[in-house]
């Protein structure tokens, strides 16, 4: 919700767009030709370096990141290449009273050599569906976030509950993003959105909308969906336009890895960016 007089201060900034992929490592997407044929999950980070400029790591919510495999990571692609990391699921999906500050602690060291090369845009944080806007959860993403001070930070929420202009003017106070979803239109979840809370970033991700295998419970279905040159491009014309106007950077993830069809339409979006005069980051 930036507003008009921060917007004017901003000057002449261009917002530059990073367009990507959410994860990297999935063999299908040797069988679709992205990657060459008995391609090794070691090297398939530097050939994906080569077509798109930045990557959300998916594995980070599997388990705690460690340093040394983060920096192995980053010298395996170019220094202006970023990252996106999801924040761990025992601090999002698995809460430990006892243990989450720890956890949290644990995290923040992973990311550190991702944060010292300036290669660090934000850390996702993933909310279920389940996490409504309760008093108690309230309570323990405000802790979360103060924990994870100094951290650029970025908060997808899926509970339609929090989306709620009391919540968006507590993420512009604390400068962090709001994660812009799109996803299949379905009761409780959270809409499709176009606020900004950070001028810093702004951050869209798309899932897709395959509304019958959403909660099947298996991801092969979940997130089987391939976009339509119209939908991205009502997307560009009708939010992605009007967010870069509030922020001096955006970066946008596919996470419809199934089949490969994340990279293509992250090929597709970035063509249809560039089609209306935004500026992409991209490598050559």
């Amino acid at each position: 919700m930036i507003d008009a007089t921060q917007q004017a201060a901003r000057g002449s900034d261009v917002c530059r767009l990073f367009v990507g992929t959410s994860g990297y490592a999935y063999t299908e997407w040797i069988d679709a030709g992205f990657y060459p044929p008995d391609t090794k999950s070691g090297r398939m980070l530097p050939l994906y370096a080569r077509h798109f400029s930045i990557t959300e790591l998916n594995y980070t919510w599997y388990q705690i990141p460690r340093a040394d495999a983060i920096e192995r990571q980053r010298q395996l692609v170019p220094p202006e290449f970023l990252f996106a990391a999801k924040l761990t699921r025992n601090l999002t999906h698995e809460i430990d009273p006892e243990q989450w500050s720890g956890h949290a602690d644990h995290y923040r060291n992973g990311v550190t050599p991702l944060l010292q090369a300036d290669q660090l845009v934000a850390v996702l944080i993933q909310l279920p569906p389940s996490f409504a806007r309760t008093p108690n959860n309230r309570k323990y993403l405000a802790a979360l976030i103060d924990k994870l001070h100094g951290l650029p930070l970025a908060i997808e929420f899926r509970h339609r509950s929090w989306a709620n202009d009391r919540v968006f003017a507590e993420l512009e106070r604390r400068r962090v993003t709001l994660v812009a979803v799109d996803e299949p239109n379905l009761p409780d979840l959270f809409p499709a959105l176009d606020v900004v809370t950070n001028p810093n970033l702004f951050y869209a991700r798309f899932h897709g909308r395959n509304t019958k295998g959403w909660r099947s419970g298996k991801m092969q279905h979940q997130f089987d969906y391939n976009y339509s040159d119209a939908e991205l491009s009502n997307w560009v014309e009708e939010k992605i336009v009007h967010m870069g106007k509030q922020a001096r950077r955006g970066v946008l993830f596919f996470n419809n890895h199934v089949r490969a069809q994340a990279p293509e339409n992250a090929r597709r979006m970035t063509g249809l960016l560039k089609e209306q005069g935004l500026t992409v980051v991209e490598f050559q």
